[in-house]
């Protein structure tokens, strides 16, 4: 996969993009990365990429220029059509789905916005999708390129050595992650679940199943809303709620 940054501040993502698992992904040839200062296209000797909104108004508006012609060079000689994706307060919440749905793309290109935001044309003709992180407003896009690169590029064949963890993550399945432990199995008095010591996998499942339900239940029950609850979890429901 290749991931594309437009920014005004490259140097944002050196440490990001250069540690950890965005790494080892990385030199692994899972992913391709690269942060491009959308001012080399500015078409003035400037550099200048923002200008006064027409109709007047407080603040700054990214020019519809710079994008366009940076677009156009980053898609040249992609397999397919890259997505065009907007950071912005405005666009749809992003999700684990959301992400999973990046992850089958070949190549994504990211645009990080500052200032009062960008010339309505870039959003009208030019990206296919607008995504936020949340709904809070930040000094600019890079913080959200960050979480989608790093959310996609974990997904990616081969990238967690261990195909499975992101299969199991929260929200991948509907459900928030069951609880973990590891040694010692009695510390300070604190015990790990019996169950998780048996041995009996069958068992260690159903555990696993019946707890992330129960997290999702207590922590998060807006996602169980539209969830389609098996006969099984239908019932651990009604004990969670007997028992509460």
């Amino acid at each position: 996969m290749r991931i594309d940054v437009l920014s005004l501040f490259p140097d944002m993502f050196t440490n990001v993009f250069g540690s950890s698992i965005l790494k080892h992904a990385q030199e692994s040839g899972a992913v391709d990365y690269q942060v491009v200062d959308f001012r080399d296209y500015a078409d003035n000797k400037h550099r200048k990429v923002d200008d006064y909104p027409y109709g007047g108004g407080a603040g700054m508006v990214l020019r519809a220029q710079p994008f366009f012609d940076a677009v156009e060079d980053l898609q040249q000689g992609s397999k397919s059509k890259p997505r065009v994706v907007m950071l912005c307060p405005q666009g749809e919440r992003y999700t684990q789905q959301k992400a999973e749905e990046f992850a089958m793309e070949d190549h994504i290109i990211l645009l990080c916005g500052h200032y009062e935001g960008y010339d309505e044309r870039v959003r009208q003709f030019l990206v296919t999708d607008e995504i936020s992180i949340g709904d809070f407003v930040l000094t600019g896009g890079e913080l959200g390129a960050m979480v989608i690169a790093d959310s996609v590029t974990r997904l990616l064949p081969g990238v967690l050595g261990n195909d499975q963890s992101a299969i199991t993550d929260s929200f991948s399945t509907g459900l928030l992650e069951h609880a973990h432990y590891t040694r010692p199995a009695d510390f300070r008095g604190m015990k790990v679940p019996d169950v998780l010591l048996s041995g009996h996998h069958k068992n260690i499942d159903e555990w696993r199943h019946r707890e992330s339900l129960r997290r999702t239940w207590e922590r998060r029950p807006d996602l169980l809303k539209d969830k389609d609850l098996t006969e099984q979890e239908q019932k651990w429901l009604k004990e969670f709620v007997r028992n509460e």
